[in-house]
């Protein structure tokens, strides 16, 4: 793209975008299919959080991954997380995905058991820490996490669940918070959350979606961060102010599909 669109323009190319990439028929090959398999809130959160978790790398390693830990839930995750003793978890040794392994796999399950057991769902979890006023969900985020790691924990596993206060991207718990917030009428995202408003996400941004905004002008920050996740998604609400991370869909499928 060689010409710099105009807003119009830009808002219908990614509109145009938006619904080529918000199809079912890419859900196969995409993190989101894990949860698919499910169909109660708390099985979707945990299959999806998990998922998410891990989603970074090759596409098809995150999607045999995730396979294999729903295989050693016997594809109850909701089940397992409450049941499970320590002595269960043995079945997750060897585990490992690029530097998330099994011993931070344990983590997050044993976090997981407590949180469903005290709270019920996810959702609960984090409508807790909403405010009326809120803008974004960076300081929600920021306490869920806190919340996440009153359990026993190595330090090396707090960074796969980065901290938006800390300037991370947070971007894929900003995927996750997608999935179960978002409602439309093509059932890719989940939009379970009711408590969650769709015009407080903040677009997930990673190395791919930023080159391709920042190609299409909306982006000047250089930096992958929380600042230019939200910058990001400041812009998209120009153009979609109720949902502005539906274009996630139009720049992943520009980056991932069309080399863009």
């Amino acid at each position: 793209m060689k010409k710099k669109l105009s807003n119009s323009e830009l808002k219908d190319f990614l509109e145009e975008k938006y619904h080529l990439y918000n199809r079912k028929d890419f859900i196969s090959s995409d993190p989101i299919s894990i949860p698919h398999q499910f169909s109660t809130q708390e099985d979707i959160e945990i299959a999806g959080f998990l998922a998410a978790t891990i989603a970074w790398g090759q596409r098809t390693t995150i999607l045999k991954n995730a396979g294999d830990i729903l295989k050693k839930m016997d594809f109850a995750p909701h089940q397992f997380v409450l049941n499970f003793k320590k002595n269960d978890l043995a079945v997750f040794d060897g585990f490992v995905h690029r530097t998330f392994n099994q011993e931070d796999l344990k983590v997050f399950l044993f976090s997981l058991q407590r949180i469903f057991r005290k709270y019920g769902t996810l959702e609960n979890l984090l409508s807790q820490f909403l405010n009326s006023d809120d803008i974004d969900l960076s300081t929600a985020i920021s306490k869920w996490r806190t919340e996440f790691f009153k359990i026993d924990h190595n330090p090396r596993t707090l960074k796969h669940f980065s901290d938006p206060l800390n300037g991370s991207a947070t971007k894929r718990i900003n995927m996750f918070l997608r999935w179960m917030v978002r409602k439309d009428e093509y059932g890719v995202d989940f939009g379970l959350w009711k408590s969650i408003s769709s015009e407080i996400l903040t677009c997930p941004l990673d190395v791919h979606s930023g080159r391709v905004a920042r190609k299409l002008g909306l982006l000047k920050r250089t930096q992958d961060d929380w600042k230019a996740a939200a910058e990001l998604t400041k812009k998209l609400k120009t153009f979609d102010p109720s949902d502005p991370v539906k274009y996630d869909f139009a720049l992943f499928g520009l980056g991932v599909f069309e080399k863009f």
